[in-house]
């Protein structure tokens, strides 16, 4: 059994990891909370799933740019500082969500200008942190450490959306963005105790950050079948299969309970990735890392469509009560689906850290921030459309479908990245 449970090891060798490990998870649990609170808000507002979509929309343009560029400047900066300026900028907009709340602002288009000034800040910072990380520990303690990163991200998944819709529904969308803003000081000290840590110069690299530098580091993907698969099969499941957009509708329209069951339904699939997390202790000696992403994925896309399949059996019928058979049976369909998410991360991010130089570490992550944050923004947006003209039901069955289909076929035109060895890591 012990051999079973998530090695605690990186945690035990690397105090600035374990610091910035807890800092991190601290405040992505209130980050959750103002995650939930802003798809309600702008519900509220709206009683549009279409309009809670393009919050994706708002998010994505500035998390491409600046997720892009964020990584070539880890690459040209001192990470640690790059990742304390952007962290701030991202408070600043946490500061004014609570400020529009308390104001009892009307207006959407402040919400997304907000969303959009905190994506951006997070897409300079999520690369400079996942370069950093490396850099803390030995490479044969990355998958644990990994595991570590997306146990703490799951966790403020599921305790999040819970206490972020408890929030807003007894005290309101201040009391949630409030509370984020107090959680983030925990990631800005976190990242204030680091050493410097500027990133391993390359005889070829340039000089500077710039549209050049993004440029080689997307050359450089192109050339490395191995670690751009990571990227395409993450698409592959996100922009076809992400369900977050539908779940405001589906507590109002399918299940019942509002914003409860719009928590619930969040933080199902966080719990599934929480006992995967748990369980991953035999993932480090996993040999065949791309083999298994391909049947995490796989799990992934027949879970949501099991999820669609319940909710056009339930259809929408705005109940004035839980419908708690059919509740029960998405829930379990999103844990399921929240473990095989979990475990691909894993070896996705391993494969991406272990794979890649440290002079192009940065630029990578940078794309790795615009896949893993901006593919969930894009299929929030086009699974928001579709909706609107099928029902939420039925657009979860044709994402999950879509999902396997197009990753099938990725696997079948990549044939190398279904033999990906970790004992001989190729990018």
């Amino acid at each position: 059994m012990p051999r079973l449970l998530l090695d605690a090891t990186p945690l035990r060798v690397s105090p600035a990891f374990r610091r910035l490990w807890l800092g991190l998870s601290v405040s992505n649990l209130g980050g959750q909370l103002t995650v939930v609170a802003v798809g309600l808000q702008v519900y509220h507002l709206t009683r549009s799933t279409f309009a809670v979509g393009v919050l994706g929309l708002f998010a994505l343009v500035p998390l491409v740019v600046f997720g892009l560029y964020g990584g070539a400047i880890a690459d040209h900066a001192d990470r640690r500082t790059v990742a304390l300026v952007a962290s701030a900028v991202a408070w600043v907009a946490v500061l004014g969500l609570v400020v529009q709340a308390v104001a009892h602002s009307t207006s959407v288009g402040i919400l997304y200008a907000l969303v959009a000034l905190e994506s951006g800040a997070g897409a300079v910072n999520s690369p400079a942190r996942g370069a950093i990380i490396p850099r803390l520990l030995e490479p044969r303690h990355m998958p644990a450490a990994n595991a570590w990163q997306t146990l703490g991200w799951n966790i403020a998944l599921t305790v999040g959306p819970l206490v972020g819709a408890g929030m807003v529904a007894l005290g309101g969308y201040g009391l949630a963005y409030g509370t984020d803003a107090v959680l983030f000081t925990f990631a800005l000290a976190a990242l204030y105790r680091l050493p410097p840590v500027p990133p391993e110069r390359s005889a070829n690299g340039r000089h500077r950050a710039g549209l050049g530098s993004v440029l080689d580091g997307l050359r450089y993907l192109g050339t490395q079948p191995n670690v751009r698969m990571t990227f395409l099969v993450d698409l592959a499941a996100m922009v076809f299969s992400s369900p977050r957009v539908l779940f405001p509708a589906i507590g109002v329209v399918y299940l019942g309970g509002g914003a409860t069951t719009t928590g619930a339904l969040t933080a199902a699939v966080a719990v599934g990735a929480v006992l995967s997390g748990l369980l991953s202790g035999g993932l480090a000696r996993v040999r065949w890392q791309g083999q298994t992403i391909v049947w995490s994925i796989t799990v992934w896309g027949l879970s949501i469509v099991a999820f669609g399949l319940v909710l056009v059996h339930v259809g929408p019928h705005n109940p004035a009560q839980l419908v708690w058979g059919a509740l029960l049976a998405v829930l379990v369909a999103l844990a399921v689906a929240g473990a095989a998410d979990n475990t691909s991360a894993v070896f996705r991010q391993t494969i991406l850290q272990t794979a890649t130089p440290d002079d192009m570490r940065g630029r990578l992550q940078g794309v790795f921030t615009v896949v893993v944050a901006g593919g969930p923004r894009l299929g929030e947006l086009g699974l928001g459309a579709v909706s609107s003209r099928i029902g939420e039901g039925g657009a979860a069955v044709i994402g999950g479908a879509a999902c396997l289909v197009v990753l099938w076929l990725l696997v079948v035109g990549q044939p190398r990245f279904w033999r990906y060895d970790a004992l001989d890591p190729q990018p």
